[in-house]
């Protein structure tokens, strides 16, 4: 469930107030990006989401959002799907992803995913709001000494190219794929969709279209591969062959 948090600051200016959506199901993490976010704009209006599906709906009810800061590990949603969710989306609206995750790899792909910059949840309340500050001006943020795994990694030119086919997925495609994942059949996704068996199967043929594979099963497993799990194992097996 989305919740309101305005400023009670009793300046009056001709300059509209920022509007921040803040996507996390800790309480106490929410008080510090809500800090955070005050300590940079002061007259800042915030909304707070728990889940995925709450933060659509909040954009959806608001749909003038400035930033959204968003945490990767959320209830009901795995891996990336999250971030490519909104950015599919959304596509004009920032994200900034404030995790507890510190592997380089999993920053990496989730800029490749199109966030607009990374911050860890252990860093100090100016920091984050700096970084917040920067990132509303348009200007990339990354963990302090974060360096980029090997870009001549097959492994991770395989992800890149797979993050790329996932991003031109349509929402609704992006839902079908997340289903497949689950081991729905067509029957209980069109149930869950509210739609005809035809529009899934529609859905699924374009899916594995534009994966550029043969079956579900083969886009399942080529969806898993950008997983968190799935990035730092796959990275660890190439470094391994090396």
């Amino acid at each position: 469930m989305a919740a309101h948090r305005n400023s009670a600051s009793a300046l009056v200016t001709n300059k509209m107030p920022e509007n921040f959506l803040v996507v996390d199901d800790h309480p106490l993490f929410l008080d510090a990006m809500n800090l955070a976010i005050k300590a940079a704009f002061p007259d800042a209006n915030i909304v707070e989401a728990s889940s995925i599906e709450a933060a659509n709906a909040a954009i959806a009810a608001e749909n003038d959002f400035h930033l959204v800061l968003l945490d990767l590990s959320l209830p009901g949603t795995g891996g990336f799907d999250g971030l490519l969710e909104l950015r599919t989306r959304y596509p004009k609206l920032p994200i900034l992803i404030v995790s507890g995750m510190e592997d380089p790899r999993i920053i990496h792909q989730a800029m490749t995913y199109g966030a607009a910059g990374f911050m860890l949840k252990s860093v100090r309340k100016d920091e984050l709001a700096a970084a917040i500050e920067s990132v509303m001006n348009g200007v990339i943020c990354l963990p302090r000494g974060y360096e980029p795994p090997d870009k001549n990694s097959d492994t991770n030119n395989e992800q890149e190219e797979m993050v790329q086919k996932l991003r031109t997925l349509t929402p609704q495609q992006l839902r079908v794929l997340k289903m497949l994942r689950e081991g729905l059949l067509n029957k209980q996704i069109a149930y869950e969709l509210k739609v005809g068996d035809s529009t899934v199967k529609a859905h699924v043929s374009e899916i594995l279209r534009k994966l550029n594979v043969a079956s579900r099963t083969q886009a399942v497993i080529a969806a898993s591969s950008v997983a968190f799990e799935n990035v730092r194992n796959a990275d660890a097996f190439d470094d391994d062959t090396r």
